[in-house]
């Protein structure tokens, strides 16, 4: 929903500054897709029904929709009169919306000293998003500093994901496989820095929350006698 949400000054900000094309275009699929996933946790993790969840999400996106363009007349004509405070308050809303969608995960890793239930798939292509979208920026006719900025944060964040998982996840994983291998002694004892719990986790660098829970459910269902 953060993410969802930071579409819509960001969206108000590329268009007003008049962004290429694609920086344009961006944030409204990133308004849209976000939106499309936090509904589907409803309805696949909370059963709800289609028509429920339509009744929700509709809504919301068109709120969404008609924030953006409100803001965006509003702010063209405050830009021809010379008022530039409330660009540069969007700039920084979409900036702080993008950051608290990962912050999230921080606070995660904080507490469970592991880098559980996200894909690193996923890290990757949204930092290389964030990435290409700094060189748009880089190669618009003027260089704009706050865009810089509202791409450049995530990215940066996203960058502390990926060391936190070498960290937690990689680090002992390689150990541990180099010790079942034999390279590292001949004791069977797992590494006291691996982080033992039985919360979904992705201990194997590149698994899912749903991919472990998929895995436990079928050794639950073998120890059952179940098919």
């Amino acid at each position: 929903m953060f993410w969802a949400w930071a579409g819509v000054p960001l969206g108000t900000y590329t268009i007003v500054e008049q962004f290429n094309i694609a920086l344009q275009v961006q944030p409204q699929m990133l308004a849209f897709l976000s939106l499309i996933t936090w509904i589907q946790c409803y309805y696949y993790e909370h059963h709800w029904s289609l028509p429920k969840a339509l009744a929700v999400v509709i809504p919301i996106g068109s709120l969404m929709a008609g924030i953006e363009v409100g803001l965006i007349l509003a702010l063209r004509e405050g830009k021809r009169n010379g008022t530039e405070w409330p660009i540069t308050l969007m700039a920084v809303l979409a900036a702080v919306f993008l950051a608290l969608g990962v912050l999230r995960h921080y606070w995660d890793i904080y507490q469970h000293r592991t880098v559980r239930g996200i894909s690193f798939l996923f890290v990757g292509l949204d930092a290389l998003g964030d990435l290409t979208s700094l060189i748009s920026v880089l190669f618009q006719p003027s260089l704009d500093v706050l865009g810089l900025v509202i791409y450049g944060t995530e990215l940066l964040l996203w960058i502390g994901v990926f060391a936190c998982g070498g960290y937690y996840n990689l680090t002992p994983w390689v150990r541990g496989k180099m010790m079942k291998n034999g390279k590292r002694g001949t004791t069977q004892e797992r590494p006291d820095n691996i982080t033992q719990h039985d919360m979904p986790s992705s201990t194997s660098v590149f698994r899912t929350t749903s991919g472990h829970s998929m895995e436990l459910r079928t050794r639950t269902r073998a120890v059952e006698g179940e098919p």
